[in-house]
């Protein structure tokens, strides 16, 4: 057998640029580091050695490093994926909310923290946490529940069973997830002979399960009989790249669709059979037609509760498309396991003849047709002096050119682009809202500018997000990857003042001045910034930011107290049933009532 010597930290490397994904292109486009005592000396001395294949990217923060990896996965559609590596302590611990971002979402990003020594020479060595109940604790353990896989290399020779696991999960339609190898500082330097063979390129392919012929036999039944069927479309369709056949099937088969946050997209807003979006951020149309089907189709789509309202909104029987059986059954559902686009190829074919009444038909279109005028007269300008997020997001859509990607994650601002944003097809529309992470937009934006370069990627912020982490305006300054950011300033935490309100409390605590001139600050990280005082004049600085050669940041101020009130749903945020306060007496009457309304329905 033949052998090389090499350290551990180069024969990971050295793994990672073997691996292909599809079409033969690099697996890993690269790794996110921020170099420290904990990797900076054998993991950084390895990944310089490889930097003309596996390159290495300086971030500022190692939360917004993560943030990055997430959004190119989620824009490379988890084909291709990053790594990112901390050192010990503050450095990984920074990295578990990125972790958790990725975990809740199903995409794949390899996290690699410093470690303490494995041989406990030094113990404790700087930054190292100590659990005198526990020898073997350190801060990576935080890292478990967040992760699909979790290992601690305390050994060189451990890698040649990690690195197969880690990738099979970082590979897996129903596993996918991060992964975390946590790596011994003293290990990484060690060396030992490798078999050679470890390191020879290995592809790998998404699997594409197909459905049991006994689920798909009982799904067919259902959807034959059913009279007012849905379909719910989520991320899940577009990982499986079956936006196409998904089309082809509403189409075949007259049975409309409706739009999860991560499977915005999968249909142009235009397409016939496209209601918009669902739920408690839903258009009218999309939510009149949710109860009222008696048959909801789920593809692709974990249903968490903004998509369901709670579980107060679908009132039909559910039919889980999904090739993760953990989320297939969710809600009572009749399973249906299978890869999306092989899932629907069945049902496709087991449906040949079907289409859903005329009636139907007629009812969603015209359901559809009222909310786009609705959504028309909130987007289009108006006459108020300090604009809406909506009337924003109506200019800046008349602004960008085709093809651009919308970026957003937290606030209020993913409620009213769910609703309003007229995406162009898949990939123009990425939410992360699975976990709703404020700060992910900038570093986000600069990942899946990453994933495309060629693509004008507009972030849309506000300033609560924005003073959460905006270090990454400087990453992309220097990396030459331009984005348009629009920072909308509502003066603090406009959307759960709302929420507070609603609830019956007072406002409190969430529109705090944060007497930061936005505009000056963007500038002193590198961006073009300017601040606009119109509607008028945004539609212009956007245009303006599109054609410039680099990062640029538009601020605008927004009212804080206005939301879009048409379309939407009801959402399951508990009242107190205790207060002096007369507000909260009245929101936990109305609260008390809505649970009511839904266990009848249930």
């Amino acid at each position: 057998m033949r052998t090389i010597r090499l350290t551990t930290a180069q024969a990971l490397v050295r793994y990672l640029a073997a691996q292909r994904g599809e079409s033969d292109r690099p697996l890993f486009a690269g790794v996110w580091a921020i170099f420290g005592h904990g990797n900076v000396a054998a993991l950084g001395e390895a990944l310089y050695a490889v930097r003309d294949v596996l390159p290495t990217f300086r971030g500022h923060n190692e939360q917004a490093m993560g943030h990055a990896a997430i959004a190119f996965a989620k824009a490379t559609r988890r084909r291709r994926m990053m790594a990112c590596t901390s050192s010990i302590g503050p450095g990984a611990s920074n990295m578990v909310t990125a972790a958790a971002v990725a975990h809740v979402n199903r995409l794949p990003v390899l996290f690699l923290p410093g470690d303490v020594f494995a041989s406990r020479r030094p113990d404790p060595v700087l930054q190292q946490l100590e659990d005198w109940g526990d020898g073997t604790a350190s801060v990576n353990d935080c890292f478990r529940p967040v992760s699909r896989y979790f290992d601690r290399i305390a050994r060189p020779e451990q890698l040649l069973d990690a690195l197969p696991r880690a990738m099979r999960v970082l590979t897996d339609p129903a596993e996918c997830g991060p992964v975390t190898l946590a790596l011994c500082q003293d290990t990484q330097a060690e060396a030992i002979d490798w078999p050679s063979e470890f390191f020879a390129d290995r592809v790998w392919r998404p699997r594409r399960p197909p459905p049991d012929a006994r689920e798909l036999a009982d799904a067919v039944s259902v959807l034959r009989a059913a009279r007012t069927p849905l379909i719910v479309a989520g991320g899940g369709v577009l990982y499986a790249e079956a936006e196409g056949r998904l089309s082809d099937f509403a189409t075949a088969h007259a049975i409309p669709v409706v739009e999860t946050q991560a499977g915005k997209g999968i249909l142009p807003a235009d397409h016939p059979f496209n209601l918009g979006a669902i739920g408690v951020t839903g258009t009218a149309a999309a939510n009149r037609a949710a109860e009222a089907a008696d048959v909801i189709l789920t593809v692709g789509t974990r249903l968490q509760d903004f998509t369901t309202g709670s579980r107060a909104l679908f009132r039909g029987r559910l039919i889980g498309l999904n090739v993760q059986s953990f989320d297939a059954g969710k809600h009572g559902a009749m399973p249906l396991v299978a890869d999306a686009r092989e899932g629907l190829v069945g049902l496709d074919t087991a449906l040949t003849g079907y289409r859903a009444p005329p009636e139907w038909s007629a009812a969603v279109t015209a359901w559809r047709d009222e909310w786009t005028a609705a959504a028309g007269s909130v987007t289009a300008p108006g006459n108020t002096a300090i604009p809406s997020d909506a009337q924003v997001i109506g200019a800046v859509q008349r602004a960008v050119t085709p093809g651009t990607v919308v970026v957003c994650a937290a606030g209020g601002l993913p409620g009213e682009l769910h609703k309003l944003w007229r995406a162009e097809g898949p990939g123009t529309y990425h939410l992360e809202y699975g976990y709703s992470c404020m700060g992910y937009e900038i570093a986000g934006g600069l990942g899946v500018k990453l994933a495309d370069p060629a693509r004008e990627v507009v972030v849309m912020v506000g300033d609560g997000s924005y003073l959460m982490l905006n270090s990454e305006i400087a990453t992309s300054v220097a990396m030459g990857l331009k984005l348009t950011i629009v920072l909308l300033d509502n003066g603090g935490f406009g959307c759960i003042n709302r929420l507070q309100q609603a609830t019956g409390g007072a406002p409190f605590n969430n529109l705090v001045p944060h007497g930061v001139d936005l505009r000056a600050h963007a500038a002193s990280l590198g961006a073009l910034a300017e601040r606009v005082a119109s509607l008028g004049e945004l539609n212009d600085a956007v245009r303006r930011a599109q054609s410039a050669s680099r990062t640029s940041v538009i601020v605008v101020e927004t009212d804080p107290g206005i939301s879009t009130a048409a379309g939407g749903h009801w959402w399951d945020v508990a009242v107190p049933e205790v207060s002096a306060r007369p507000e909260v007496q009245v929101a936990r009457e109305a609260y008390t009532a809505a649970l009511a309304a839904r266990d009848r329905r249930a």
